[in-house]
């Protein structure tokens, strides 16, 4: 008998803990697909044709001096034979600095920080921040919780700041930390 009335009470308290936990989360969530937002705007495909642009300008830059060094390289090999040692250090010294200067103008134009990446920074961002800045005034007058971005995988692109439990959880680590938020 204990049993059943134990089994009761937990489907009782289970029932009545997702009835309060689905009337007081009704929150609203929505999706944005950025990326069909993006190719709807015309300033962004003008935006990327111009760095397409400058990419394949670049990249034309940094093959034509590779195929230089390459004519550097077979010219040497058939020098080579005929050449006295000080005159070959100094060919392939060349060509070593050749082959070093390319490759750093490779690394400043598509690096990290580098030319083309600035240059998007520069053309594809104000976008960027114009759809974010939309879909934040929206989420924010219809009282939307939280905004996915379909085309990034699960990024969230807006967060209700009253959501935030930052605060909650420091003060509770302090508390078990025996540490007091100041």
């Amino acid at each position: 008998m204990k049993k059943i009335e134990y089994v009761i009470r937990v489907f009782a308290s289970a029932f009545f803990l997702m009835a309060f936990a689905t009337s007081s989360y009704s929150q609203k969530f929505g999706y944005v697909d950025s990326e069909y937002i993006l190719q709807s705007i015309p300033e962004y495909q003008d935006a990327q044709n111009e760095l397409d642009e400058l990419s394949k300008e670049w990249q034309t830059e940094i093959e034509t001096e590779f195929a230089k060094i390459e004519q550097m390289y077979k010219a040497y090999q058939a020098d080579a034979v005929l050449l006295p040692e000080d005159l070959k250090r100094k060919r392939e010294d060349e060509i070593i600095k050749a082959e070093k200067d390319v490759k750093e103008l490779q690394r400043k134009r598509f690096g990290q920080d580098g030319d083309l990446f600035n240059k998007r920074q520069e053309l594809v961002k104000p976008i960027q921040e114009k759809v974010f800045n939309a879909i934040e005034e929206i989420a924010t007058k219809q009282n939307y919780a939280f905004i996915f971005d379909k085309a990034s995988g699960p990024v969230i692109m807006y967060v209700n700041p009253k959501y935030n439990i930052s605060d909650e959880v420091l003060d509770q680590i302090g508390s078990i930390m025996g540490v007091r938020k100041q």
